[in-house]
């Protein structure tokens, strides 16, 4: 393996100047397209990088980067297992404080996962298969037996079910440990788990999957859900072959903005008490315009619903933003959802530090904007917390919707 240069960032933070050639320098930007690039004042060749709300690691031309978040590796692992429903909500189940990078903590929590998940063995499960045999296994299917066969006895067309580890569970995670494996892992320790991950799992076929399936549990298979829940999240964020433009580069990359909403979504949900289908995220919102046309669709990043009425909007928003209070941009956004849907306001949703809390009254409309700053440090519990006080704001604005509604 050629040695490759590092660089090491940090989400949101400018570098000091790092000289780039501009080969380098042109593939960063095709590869990272959240990261600003700046020429150095003074410094002939060399560049200030600025990295946007995307972390973890890529290898691209002939740089290792690594772009370590703002958070704690460990919270950061925490946001995103939640929002995948991993496994106990009450435990924290990362704890890499010296882990150099977002994907070297990664390798030790899924060898460490690993490890206990097999401890007993690998799972197994049936799988249905059909081939052609020259003995009859299972049951023959009789109209390919005719089709393709012509009335020849042998091969015999079959299915049968095989009791195999060959199954959905165990190709995820030796997708996850090869993934990870592509990459220029710092520490022998992650490689060698990595290692030993697929090893275990030589007589399991190698998938590359393009869309990461779910994995359903039961009694004898619930030692497997902490480590498929991590190998779903890795090859969620992960590519071999990221194709920008030019670049082919293997990488596992973050959006802190994705995962902050995913969490703020899922956490409501519990402490709500209510289904995805009753509060939803953006993607299962349908049908909600701002104009009398329906041209102008909207897609609220959090909604509740009470069958085809919508009783609450609001907004989950990580970004960086320059001052203490929202921009106006956010602002307009959330008061054109609760007009398009006819409330008497909504909440926006910050991380602590990029807003503070605060309530705007609407001139002329009689809405009322909220603005929540939701604290990510701290234990799990006072993070849940304050997810319960942000769910009784939003029992609020629902009831001043319902209250409306039935007033009208």
């Amino acid at each position: 393996m050629t040695a490759m240069r590092r660089l090491d960032l940090q989400e949101y933070v400018r570098s000091d100047p790092i000289p780039l050639r501009a080969a380098e320098r042109d593939d960063l930007s095709d590869a990272l397209t959240s990261l600003t690039i700046e020429p150095a004042s003074g410094v002939e060749g060399a560049y200030h990088l600025t990295p946007g709300s995307t972390v973890g690691a890529l290898d691209v031309g002939g740089l290792s980067v690594s772009i370590r978040p703002k958070l704690d590796i460990s919270r950061v692992l925490f946001l995103a297992s939640y929002a995948m429903r991993a496994f106990d909500v009450r435990e924290e189940r990362f704890d890499f404080e010296e882990a150099p990078t977002l994907v070297e903590a990664l390798a030790s929590a899924l060898a460490a996962a690993a490890r206990s998940a097999f401890a007993r063995g690998l799972l197994h499960g049936y799988r249905t298969e059909e081939e052609a045999l020259h003995t009859v296994r299972g049951r023959i299917r009789f109209d390919d037996q005719i089709r393709r066969r012509f009335g020849v006895p042998v091969p015999v067309e079959v299915r049968y079910d095989e009791f195999t580890d060959d199954i959905t569970a165990n190709r995820l995670v030796k997708a996850a440990a090869v993934r990870l494996g592509r990459m220029r892992l710092r520490s022998a320790g992650s490689r060698e788990g990595l290692r030993w991950v697929a090893a275990r799992l030589e007589n399991v076929s190698l998938v590359e999957f393009t869309a990461v399936p779910e994995v359903t549990f039961d009694r004898l298979s619930e030692r497997y859900r902490e480590v498929v829940a991590l190998s779903r999240l890795i090859l969620s964020h992960t590519s071999f072959e990221t194709n920008r433009g030019r670049i082919r580069a293997p990488g596992f990359l973050m959006d802190m903005n994705v995962v902050f909403q995913g969490f703020v979504t899922q956490a409501l949900r519990d402490a709500l008490r209510v289904s995805d289908h009753v509060f939803r995220s953006d993607e299962h919102v349908r049908g909600v315009t701002l104009d009398e046309a329906r041209k102008v669709t909207l897609k609220p990043d959090l909604s509740w619903w009470d069958g085809s009425t919508c009783t609450f909007v609001g907004d989950a928003k990580y970004k960086r933003i320059r001052y203490e209070h929202a921009p106006n941009a956010d602002l307009y956004q959330l008061l054109a959802y609760a007009t398009a849907l006819d409330l008497p306001g909504g909440l926006l949703v910050y991380a602590q530090g990029e807003a503070e809390q605060e309530t705007h009254q609407v001139r002329h409309a009689g809405m009322r904007l909220k603005i929540g700053a939701l604290d990510l440090s701290g234990t799990i519990d006072e993070l849940l917390t304050r997810i319960d006080e942000l769910a009784e704001q939003i029992r609020a604005l629902r009831g001043e919707a319902r209250h409306m509604s039935r007033a009208a």
